[in-house]
């Protein structure tokens, strides 16, 4: 498993514009989930029958992980290889979104979308570090 990890690792570091795309594709990523919700705000409300106002805590709850997430992930997974970390980080965003998008009721949607912005703030900090460390 480590070969193919090394030749993998390789592969990045001789193409370091696919490197830095694939950074900047997670970044799209996680910068349009958490700004899309905004546009989608009549729909939702629609859907979870509650009011548009309402749908505001979704956001409010997504902006909640993002302050919860940052620090706490940076902090319990220091020691966690930069690579594994932004997979992981990026599995456990689709994970919660996808979740929230099958969210059966209103509750439900907004501790996911909470669950959803825990890694946002921690991915961009380790893609920025990532990224940084590809010119030194």
């Amino acid at each position: 498993m480590q070969d193919s990890t090394a030749s993998s690792s390789q592969g990045l570091a001789r193409n370091p514009r696919l490197a830095e795309f694939v950074l900047a594709l997670g970044g799209f990523g996680i910068g349009t989930s958490e700004f899309v919700i905004m546009g989608l705000m009549n729909r939702v409300a629609g859907d979870l029958a509650v009011t548009v106002p309402q749908v505001g805590y979704a956001i409010s709850s997504y902006a909640l992980g993002v302050v919860v997430g940052a620090p706490l992930i940076s902090a319990l997974a220091a020691r966690v290889p930069r690579r594994t970390l932004l997979i992981v980080l990026m599995l456990v965003f689709a994970v919660g979104n996808i979740a929230s998008a099958m969210a059966p009721g209103f509750l439900s949607f907004v501790g996911l979308r909470f669950l959803a912005g825990l890694p946002h703030g921690a991915y961009f900090g380790i893609a920025a570090l990532v990224a940084a460390g590809r010119y030194r």
